[in-house]
């Protein structure tokens, strides 16, 4: 006697949800624009704290980064200026929808370019680099 598993596709059987799985890879959707709890509350906010770090708080990181330098194991004292004065500027940034909406455009963009080619974020970035 045939089982109703011998006469279907085994990839029709999935335990994820519709947009993680499919695509071109297997990895999702590419068009995809819904965002999970974790995206949201995680991968998104690492997004902005880094984008901020690199572009919007510069002074201050350098400032902050010198002082650890010259301080060494009392950075925790003498520094405590400019590791205030960087945390407010990383939490003025946070707060900013308009900044958050820019991250949020670019992390999904980043994840469709990830589910239409399968190649990750930091392995596309070392192509790159060693082509030049």
């Amino acid at each position: 006697m045939a089982s109703i598993y011998d006469k279907q596709d085994e990839s029709t059987f999935t335990v994820l949800p519709k947009q993680s799985g499919g695509g071109p890879h297997g990895l999702g959707d590419p068009n995809d624009r819904t965002l999970r709890k974790v995206e949201v509350e995680v991968m998104i906010p690492k997004l902005m704290r880094d984008r901020a770090k690199e572009t919007k708080c510069v002074d201050e990181v350098k400032a902050f980064t010198e002082c650890c330098k010259s301080s060494s194991i009392l950075m925790v004292v003498k520094c405590r200026a400019q590791n205030s004065a960087l945390k407010d500027c990383l939490a003025n940034w946070y707060k900013d929808e308009g900044f958050k909406k820019e991250c949020t455009e670019e992390y999904l963009s980043l994840r469709s370019e990830f589910r239409r080619t399968g190649i990750p974020i930091k392995r596309r970035v070392t192509k790159i680099q060693s082509s030049m």
